[in-house]
């Protein structure tokens, strides 16, 4: 007889919310994406880019896939907020 399963763990949910993550080893600063995502992405004194941590909303989701898509060193990533990170 199998024991009964618990409630699943709401940080394995999907919830579809994404946030831009950036790589620093990968980044050498060349400024691409602060160009094409300005909203979110700010560069220090070096270039090297400040990303707001804040999810991306439905609206600027296409800025944020272009970006991540353009970034010469692929050092710029989407990542899936989970559901107990995305009611904080």
């Amino acid at each position: 007889m199998r024991a009964p399963r618990g409630p699943r763990v709401a940080d394995s949910r999907r919830t579809g919310v994404k946030e831009l993550r950036v790589d620093p080893i990968a980044c050498e600063g060349h400024g691409l994406c602060a160009e094409l995502f300005p909203e979110r992405v700010s560069l220090d004194d070096w270039g090297y880019p400040i990303v707001d941590p804040a999810p991306i909303p439905a609206a600027l989701a296409g800025h944020a896939r272009r970006a991540v898509t353009a970034c010469p060193m692929l050092a710029l990533r989407l990542q899936e907020v989970s559901a107990a990170a995305a009611n904080r």
